[in-house]
């Protein structure tokens, strides 16, 4: 019996590239596995096309302090009992540093710094503090998209504000690091701030969004205030609240 070696590839064997890759990031308040599966479940029941086996890192940073790994892996199998598959720790607490080799899972940046309530005044504080005036050449110009950007499409505007004079459909994203505006029918996931900007906002023509999301706060369709659908509308962020109302009002 003879066994033939498998054929060498022409040319490399794999290829490693960075991109840009939506995370939803779930904050860990509690290792009650009970509290956590009941809360989850809710939310994924509101969006389940959204929600059902989407990937998620794990923020330990409202704990405050470093739990045990038998209560890790507790909080690990409420959080895939609820339909979502956790697949990494954010880096931003100590506690992740010594579990992330115990429970087999990697450190992944945190999207937004956690700030404890103490601190949270303060850290807001920081961000409205005044600023230098940038130099011309120092502020980098929107991102201007004119296409539509279709299903199973992305765009994604790196350090800056992203202007799309055309439709976003159904199933397409559109990303900014700063502030999102779409002059066209916005049907699609709309991400501003996308790298924790809280000041980054939304604006859009015709409203219809499945998913908007600024500085990681975010609301999907089925929250999104009905009565706005097909307007002018804008979002920001008030806090930790994600507010809309529209536009010219």
């Amino acid at each position: 019996m003879t066994t033939q070696k498998a054929e060498a590839a022409p040319g490399p064997a794999i290829d490693i590239r960075f991109g840009q890759v939506g995370l939803i990031q779930v904050l860990i308040w509690t290792t009650d596995p009970g509290a956590i599966l009941d809360e989850l479940t809710g939310r994924v029941a509101t969006a389940p096309k959204f929600f059902q086996r989407t990937a998620v890192s794990l923020d330990l940073g409202p704990l405050g302090r470093e739990p045990a790994v038998a209560e890790m892996q507790g909080v690990l199998d409420a959080v895939r009992r609820a339909g979502m598959c956790p697949v990494g720790l954010a880096s931003g607490a100590a506690a992740a540093a010594a579990l992330s080799q115990p429970l087999d899972l990697p450190l992944l940046p945190p999207f937004r710094e956690f700030h404890p309530p103490a601190e949270a005044a303060d850290a807001r504080a920081r961000r409205e503090e005044p600023r230098p005036e940038l130099a011309a050449a120092d502020v980098m110009p929107a991102l201007l998209h004119q296409q539509p950007v279709r299903s199973g499409q992305q765009v994604y505007a790196r350090g800056r504000d992203l202007v799309v004079a055309a439709m976003v459909g159904a199933g397409a994203e559109v990303i900014a690091d700063g502030s999102v505006h779409v002059y066209g029918a916005l049907r699609g996931r709309v991400i501003a701030g996308a790298r924790g900007q809280s000041a980054a906002r939304v604006f859009c023509q015709d409203f219809h969004a499945e998913l908007v999301s600024i500085a990681g706060v975010f609301r999907v369709f089925e929250t999104l205030p009905a009565d706005l659908a097909g307007k002018p509308v804008q979002a920001w962020l008030d806090g930790d609240a994600l507010c809309f109302g529209r536009l010219g009002a």
